[in-house]
């Protein structure tokens, strides 16, 4: 944190609160979180030879359910890395 003169105004208060900017970061959060599950749910209706073929396992997609956010994707592809060198 840097220190201020006296008389000065803080970096916070400087700072203008955008409602809006909120609310579409927010939307653009929410469609992300959206789309990540549909591909995971995609994903689970594969059968177990399609699977096979991208390197992942049924486990591998629950786990990555199981984890919210781009550390879904960042699970498959480690399984994937891992899976390819057996």
């Amino acid at each position: 944190m840097a220190l201020s003169l006296f008389g000065e105004r803080s970096v916070a208060a400087a700072t203008p609160f955008r409602p809006f900017a909120a609310f579409v970061r927010w939307i653009a959060k929410a469609q992300a979180a959206r789309t990540r599950r549909t591909a995971l749910t995609s994903l689970l209706e594969l059968d177990h030879a399609r699977l096979n073929d991208l390197g992942i396992t049924r486990q591998d997609v629950v786990d990555a359910v199981r984890n919210h956010g781009p550390a879904a994707s960042l699970a498959l592809n480690m399984a994937r890395a891992s899976n390819a060198r057996r």
